[in-house]
């Protein structure tokens, strides 16, 4: 056998394993519980919560989204809205003034959440509050998230992913980034907590006994991926992360191809920096009978699903041409088994909306996820933002 065809068969099975995992984990959600499947305790202790909103230029959404998050079920002497104002227009600033919130105004040379919430971080007694929250400046929480947050840590929790779903469809990229967004919510949330493994978190609707947090958000290396690093030190500290699937947290949708281009560009950058970083400790850890912080750095292996599907439809493509079924035949299973994958994972409210329009702009997504690729080298020097506009057709169902 050629090397041509070592090579060929080498890659494909990478790209197997990967479809396995996919599989196993989207299969896992569907016959699995996550860890709210319960009733809410009756009297929980009401405990002190800090929500966290990290700010970088985000003078369009910030207002409405702090009124709209301070309608909250939980008493509101008993939670905080702080939001880390980095780089606002004092006109925001006298407006957030005027609310029942707190506002940290920070000030770096090369602007990071990381930075943003370490500023704040060190601002914050350790007694000062039980939870830290974190959410995005266009996140809305859900009427009862901090409700849920809450019986999640009178039942032993000390780090939980709220569910994050999108608030807005108004356009065929954004649809599609929500049903992106809830694939991930199945296989790499729910899927991972129904196999007693830890969940990832995602940057927002995530909250941590304050000092844990503390201690998990010193000495963080990566430009764009805090959540990553955050995630695996909660690991290696002995806990487990769970997913709380009913604590909903509302978040916009990248609307614009070019935006989401930008931001997945941000993430590849973060998942090669992490898994250059963390292969060797999560190694290790693997070799010690310690399969948890090991998942969180395997996993960075995955490709992104829009990029999987791209390389296996390409690879059953060229496969064709040469009429060899012994060449095509594994690709178009692979193809088939990711579909399957996919399509189970996505929620029936979702699936519904998919048109022809959707469908046709999957390829060229795949583009944008290939260039993507090419271009993360910038996300490696300066944070790459995403902007939120508040759009209008934004909207909480």
């Amino acid at each position: 056998m050629s090397l041509v065809y070592l090579a060929y068969f080498g890659f494909l099975s990478f790209l197997a394993l990967t479809v396995l995992y996919v599989l196993l984990f989207a299969v896992a959600g569907r016959l699995g519980k996550a860890d709210d499947s319960g009733p809410l305790p009756q009297t929980p202790r009401l405990r002190r919560i800090g929500v966290l909103i990290p700010a970088y230029k985000e003078d369009a959404v910030i207002i409405d989204s702090v009124k709209a998050n301070l309608r909250q079920q939980y008493p509101a002497e008993l939670f905080d809205l702080i939001v880390i104002a980095d780089s606002m227009q004092p006109a925001t600033l006298a407006r957030l003034a005027d609310l029942p919130i707190r506002v940290m105004e920070v000030s770096f040379e090369v602007s990071t959440v990381a930075k943003a919430l370490n500023a704040a971080l060190a601002r914050i007694p350790d007694g000062q509050y039980d939870i830290m929250v974190v959410a995005d400046a266009d996140n809305i929480m859900a009427p009862d998230f901090l409700v849920r947050i809450n019986a999640a840590f009178e039942q032993g929790w000390r780090a939980v992913q709220g569910h994050r779903v999108a608030k807005n469809t108004n356009t065929g990229v954004a649809l599609l980034d929500a049903i992106s967004e809830e694939i991930n919510n199945h296989i790499f949330r729910k899927g991972t907590r129904s196999l007693g493994l830890s969940s990832p978190v995602i940057g927002s609707g995530m909250a941590f006994d304050l000092r844990l947090m503390k201690a998990c958000m010193t000495n963080l290396r990566t430009m764009g991926g805090y959540d990553k690093e955050l995630e695996i030190n909660v690991e290696l500290n002995g806990y487990i992360i769970g997913y709380l699937e009913q604590a909903y947290i509302y978040d916009e949708k990248v609307a614009q191809r070019a935006i989401f281009e930008n931001q997945r560009t941000r993430w590849i950058a973060a998942q090669f920096q992490f898994l250059r970083m963390y292969y060797k400790k999560g190694l290790a850890e693997l070799a010690q009978g310690r399969p948890t912080p090991a998942l969180s750095m395997l996993r960075q292996v995955v490709l992104p699903r829009v990029l999987l599907l791209g390389v296996l439809g390409l690879c059953t493509l060229l496969a064709l041409l040469t009429f060899n079924p012994a060449l095509w035949a594994a690709p178009m299973a692979l193809l088939i088994t990711l579909c399957f994958s996919l399509f189970i994972s996505i929620p029936a409210y979702l699936r519904q909306r998919v048109t022809l329009r959707e469908l046709m702009l999957i390829p060229m997504l795949m583009l944008s996820f290939g260039r993507a690729v090419l271009n993360m080298r910038k996300a490696f020097k300066r944070f790459m933002h995403t902007p939120h506009t508040g759009s209008p057709d934004v909207h909480v169902p």
